[in-house]
C-alpha cells in the first residue's frame, strides 16, 4: 500500500493560525479516506511550517475495494407479460449492467419482486483524491481569508505550490489554477529553490531537512537547545519559560536559531509587567531573569535563519527594542500628570457597549454590585474589606484612558494597578489599603483561562466577579448571549472565570442571586430600555451558567460526566457546594452499596413517571396501612430513624458521612424491591407505595441524583 502526501505550499502564514488549520486539514483528509473506503493502515501525521501545510497517510490502499450489493427492482407482475420480460424487466437489466436472463426474484413484505448481484468496481485512489480533495482544502475555516486571481478563489494566503503524491506517483488534482507535482521548496532564504520529492512519506521529510525546513518537533527542540545556549553566555541567569510564547516562535521558523541580545539597564526602573509585555507581545522576545526572578537587561530573539555572525540582526533588534522601551518609559511619565482619580470623569467618553453606555456608567454599575456581594458573603461569616473593593471599583477602568494603555492594551489592569500603587488616592488612605486597593484592580481581569490563576485577595475576587457579572447581565438582558461557536463578547470565558474564582476562593454566592442583583444594577437607567422584552432573562443566565458549572467539573476538576450530571441534577446554584458534593459522590461510587442505590434510583424514577403518564397519584405522605407489607413498612421506619441524621450531616455540608449513612439502606431497598409489588390493583396500596418511592427518591436526591449514575458494567 502507498503511503500518501499532500502539501499545500503558500505565502507565510499567521502563526496563530498554523496548529487549528493543520489540525482541521488532518481531520479532513482522515473523514475522506475513511468515507471513500480507503482507510489508511498507518498513522496520519503532519510537517507544518509557515510556508506550508502538510499531511501524510501511511499505507493508504490503492483503490477502493469492490463492493457486491443486492438491488430491488420492479415488481414480478409489472417485470413479466405472459412469462415474457416486459420493457420494466429490460430497462431494470441495463440499468443493473446484467443479461435479463440472469435477473432474479426476491419475496419482500410488498411482494414479488426483481433483484440483480451487481458488483461496483472500487475507484483508484488517485482519481478519488483529485476530485474531491480541492474542496476539503477550500472549505478550512481561516479567521481572514485573501482573495486573489478569480473572486471565488479563496485561502489564508496565495497558495504558490502544491505536492500530492501516492508513494512516487503525482496525484492529479488542481486548487485555484495551481497543479499538483513533485516539486516542494525549502527555506526562503538559504534554500530557495524547488526541492524533488521522490516519495510520500520519510523521503518527504529528509528532503525538506536537507532544505532547511524542519517539523515542528524539530524546531521546538532546535528553539529550546538554542535559547539554553545563549543564555549560559550570561553568568547566573535563566530564559523565562513562555509557552505561549514558544509556541509562536516555532510557527514563525523553519530553520531557527537564537541571538542574544542587550539593552540599557536604566530602563529597568520601569515595571516589569511593562519591559516584558513589549519584548514579548510586541516583538517575540524572550526575557532573561536571575536565579531569584528578577529581570536582567538582556533579551533573546529566535530568528529564522542559521545564525547572525556579524551581530548586524542582533544590532536591529536592540535599537528597535531601546525605541519601543522610550516609547513605554515617555507614556509612562506622561500618565503621571493625571491621577486615576481624575481619569474617573473621562470615563464619560469612553464607550463600553453601544447600548450599555460608557464605562463610567459601568463603573458605577459595577461599585453597586460589588457592595452587594461584599455583604452577601459577610452575612454568611466571610471577611470582606468592603471599602477597598467599593475604591477599586471605582478606579479600576481609570486606565484605559491612559497612553501607556492606549499602546498596549494588553497591559489594561495591570497599568491601573501599578499607577496605584504609586500615585497617591486619598491624602490619609494608609499604605496597606492602598497595596489592596492595587492588588484588586491588577487582579480584575483574572483568571483569563481556566489554566490561569484567579485573583490573589477576595477583594479582588469581588471585582473581578463583579465586573464580568455587569457584562454578561448586560449582554444576556439586550439578548446577545453566545450561540454556537460564535462568542463575540468573550462571555464564556468570563463566565468560567466567575466560576473558578467562586469556587477557588470557596466564596458563598449564589448563582442566580448574583445575576438578579446584576440585573438589578441597570434598573431604572436609559440603559434598560434597550433591553429585550423577549428575552428570558432568568431562564438563560441560569442554563448559561449550568453549562459553564459543568465544563468546570468536568473538564477543570476531571469529574466524570455521570457524576457532574447527578451533583447539577440535584442543585447547580452554589459552585462551592457542587464541588463538594462531587468529591463526596465520586469517594463513594467503589462501594457496591451505592451502585445499588443507583440502579434502584432509576427503577424508582420510571415507576413514578409511568405513573405520572398514567394520572395515577401517590397520596400526599406513606401511611402504615393493615396492608402493607413489613419491607415497605421497614423501609420507612429507617427513614424515620435516619433522615434526621442524614439532614444533620448535609446541613453541616459533611456530604462523606452523609453519603455513608444513606448507602445503609441499601438492603432495605433491595428487600422492598424483591418482595413488593408497587403498581397492584388496589388503589389505596399502590398510592400509599408510590408515595414511599417519592420520598425516598427525594431524600436520596438532595445531594445527588443517583439515577443519572452509570452502573453498567460496574460492580
Amino acid at each position: 500500500m502507498p503511503d500518501f502526501l499532500l502539501e499545500i505550499g503558500c505565502e507565510e502564514i499567521p502563526a496563530r493560525m498554523i496548529d487549528a488549520a493543520s489540525l482541521e486539514l488532518r481531520e479532513r483528509v482522515q473523514k475522506l479516506l475513511e468515507r471513500e473506503r480507503l482507510s489508511p493502515k498507518g498513522t496520519i501525521s503532519h510537517l507544518d511550517t509557515p510556508r506550508r501545510l502538510a499531511v501524510l497517510a501511511a499505507a493508504v490502499p490503492n483503490a477502493q475495494p469492490d463492493v457486491t450489493e443486492q438491488v430491488t427492482g420492479p415488481s414480478a407482475s409489472v417485470a413479466f407479460d405472459d412469462g415474457q420480460p416486459t420493457p420494466a424487466a429490460h430497462a431494470f437489466a441495463k440499468k443493473a449492467g446484467v443479461d435479463v436472463g440472469r435477473l432474479e426474484r426476491v419475496t419482500t413484505p410488498k411482494g414479488e419482486y426483481l433483484s440483480a448481484t451487481v458488483t461496483k468496481k472500487g475507484r483508484p485512489a488517485a482519481e478519488i483524491l483529485a476530485e474531491l480533495l480541492p474542496k476539503e482544502i477550500s472549505s478550512i475555516y481561516w479567521p481572514k481569508n485573501m482573495y486573489w486571481h478569480k473572486p471565488a478563489e479563496k485561502f489564508v494566503r496565495p497558495v504558490r505550490w502544491l505536492v500530492a503524491m501516492l508513494d512516487g506517483e503525482v496525484v492529479p488534482l488542481e486548487l485555484h489554477g495551481v497543479k499538483a507535482g513533485n516539486q516542494s521548496r525549502g527555506h526562503r532564504i538559504l534554500s530557495n529553490h524547488t526541492v524533488p520529492v521522490s516519495a510520500a512519506g520519510a523521503a518527504y521529510v529528509e528532503a525538506l531537512r536537507a532544505a532547511k525546513a524542519l517539523n515542528r518537533t524539530e524546531r521546538e527542540q532546535q528553539i529550546r537547545k538554542a535559547l539554553d545556549a545563549a543564555t549560559r553566555t550570561v553568568p547566573g541567569a535563566r530564559w523565562r519559560e513562555d509557552k505561549n510564547l514558544l509556541d509562536t516562535v516555532v510557527n514563525l521558523t523553519e530553520w531557527p536559531s537564537v541571538v542574544l541580545g542587550n539593552f540599557d539597564r536604566q530602563f529597568l526602573e520601569l515595571p516589569e509587567e511593562v519591559l516584558v509585555t513589549v519584548m514579548r507581545d510586541h516583538q517575540k522576545y524572550f526575557a532573561i531573569e536571575d536565579v531569584s526572578g528578577k529581570l536582567l537587561p538582556h533579551f533573546l530573539a529566535v530568528l529564522n535563519t542559521d545564525g547572525d555572525a556579524q551581530g548586524i540582526i542582533r544590532h536591529g533588534h536592540e535599537r528597535v527594542l531601546r525605541a519601543r522601551f522610550n516609547d513605554a518609559r515617555f507614556f509612562w511619565q506622561t500618565d503621571q500628570k493625571h491621577s486615576l482619580r481624575e481619569r474617573v470623569q473621562w470615563l464619560k467618553q469612553v464607550t463600553f457597549q453601544k447600548d450599555l453606555g460608557s464605562y463610567y456608567e459601568k463603573t458605577q454599575r459595577v461599585q453597586r454590585l460589588g457592595s452587594w456581594l461584599c455583604e452577601g458573603i459577610r452575612q454568611k461569616g466571610m471577611t470582606v474589606r468592603a471599602g477597598i473593593v467599593h475604591k477599586a471599583a471605582c478606579l479600576a477602568k481609570a486606565d484605559l484612558t491612559t497612553e501607556l494603555v492606549k499602546e498596549f492594551t494588553e497591559l489594561q489592569g495591570i497599568v491601573g494597578g501599578l499607577y496605584a500603587r504609586v500615585q497617591a488616592l486619598d491624602p490619609d488612605m494608609k499604605g496597606d489599603a492602598q497595596e489592596a486597593i492595587a492588588i484588586a484592580i491588577y487582579d480584575q481581569y483574572k483568571p483569563e483561562s481556566m489554566e490561569a490563576p484567579v485573583p490573589r485577595t477576595v477583594e479582588g475576587a469581588m471585582l473581578s466577579i463583579a465586573d464580568k457579572a455587569d457584562s454578561i447581565a448586560g449582554m444576556f438582558a439586550l439578548g446577545l448571549q453566545p450561540t454556537g461557536s460564535k462568542d463575540p463578547f468573550a462571555l464564556r470565558r468570563q463566565a468560567n472565570g466567575i466560576v473558578k474564582t467562586i469556587a477557588e476562593h470557596k466564596l458563598p454566592i449564589s448563582l442566580s442571586q448574583l445575576f438578579a442583583d446584576a440585573r438589578a444594577t441597570y434598573g431604572g437607567s436609559p440603559v434598560e430600555g434597550k433591553f429585550s422584552g423577549a428575552v428570558d432573562y432568568t431562564g438563560a443566565v441560569r442554563n448559561f451558567f449550568r453549562e459553564r458549572l459543568e465544563f468546570y467539573l468536568r473538564d477543570t476538576l476531571g469529574f466524570k460526566y455521570d457524576v457532574v450530571n447527578a451533583v447539577l441534577a440535584a442543585d447547580a446554584e452554589d459552585v462551592v457546594d457542587a464541588v463538594a458534593r462531587a468529591e463526596a459522590v465520586r469517594g463513594v461510587l467503589h462501594m457496591p452499596e451505592f451502585l445499588a442505590i443507583a440502579a434502584a434510583c432509576k427503577r424508582m424514577r420510571n415507576i413514578l413517571k409511568q405513573a405520572e403518564e398514567k394520572a395515577i397519584k401517590p397520596t400526599e405522605k406513606f401511611e402504615y396501612l393493615p396492608g402493607s407489607a413489613s419491607e415497605e413498612k421497614d423501609l420507612m421506619a429507617y427513614l424515620e430513624t435516619n433522615a434526621p441524621r442524614i439532614e444533620s450531616h448535609r446541613t453541616a455540608k459533611e456530604y462523606s458521612n452523609a453519603l455513608v449513612l444513606l448507602s445503609t439502606v441499601r438492603e432495605k431497598v433491595d428487600a422492598f424491591f424483591d418482595k413488593v409489588m408497587v403498581m397492584v390493583d388496589d388503589q389505596r396500596i399502590r398510592a400509599n407505595r408510590l408515595a414511599l418511592l417519592r420520598t425516598l427518591l427525594r431524600e436520596f436526591s438532595t445531594i445527588a441524583d443517583f439515577s443519572e449514575i452509570v452502573t453498567e458494567g460496574k460492580g
